[in-house]
């Protein structure tokens, strides 16, 4: 479907993460079913709610997007026209038993540009840099919600063999994935 409109990648820079980086993006989305790890397995429930930034989290958002950069992480945006419509980012700091893992823990896509490939594109680029970046795995702590759960599955991730603790103890209904490279 992306084909049906021009979206274009980049790398950004610093300079380009200023405060009006997300003023167009609109992260919003809907949740009604959720997987949860019971035990050794995982299951779906029921489970409503709404996810919607304010500029206060934007802002957020983009004070971490920018401290990503200081410390020699990526972070790549997707636009249409002259509007960010998807963004992710990669973070530069190894960990895991053998050091495999570098972390992506942005990769959203603007509400009303989602079902036109932006994520998948963004997620390709993401396992790329990470790859040249000298990892051997990704390591995602993805949103629960069912749609978020099978775009990671529709693009390879399964269960992370190994949690990052720090990692998992900031979103703990958050399911931890990998992907390797």
């Amino acid at each position: 479907m992306e084909n049906q409109i021009n979206i274009q990648y980049r790398f950004l820079s610093l300079q380009e993460l200023d405060l009006q980086f997300l003023k167009t993006f609109n992260r919003y989305q809907v949740t009604n079913k959720v997987w949860y790890r019971d035990g050794q397995q995982y299951n779906i429930k029921e489970d409503y709610f709404v996810e919607e930034w304010n500029e206060e989290k934007k802002i957020q958002v983009i004070q971490t997007l920018q401290n990503c950069l200081k410390v020699g992480g990526a972070v790549i945006g997707a636009y249409h026209q002259d509007d960010v419509v998807g963004f992710a980012n990669i973070e530069n700091q190894f960990f895991g038993s053998n050091s495999q893992y570098l972390e992506l823990p942005y990769i959203h896509v603007s509400n009303e540009f989602r079902q036109y490939g932006i994520g998948k594109k963004l997620f390709h680029l993401c396992k790329e840099k990470a790859k040249q970046m000298g990892a051997k795995k990704l390591y995602i702590a993805a949103h629960p919600s069912i749609e978020t759960q099978y775009f990671y599955q529709s693009v390879g991730c399964t269960y992370a063999d190994e949690i990052h603790q720090k990692i998992y103890e900031k979103e703990p209904l958050d399911i931890q994935l990998e992907i390797s490279l």
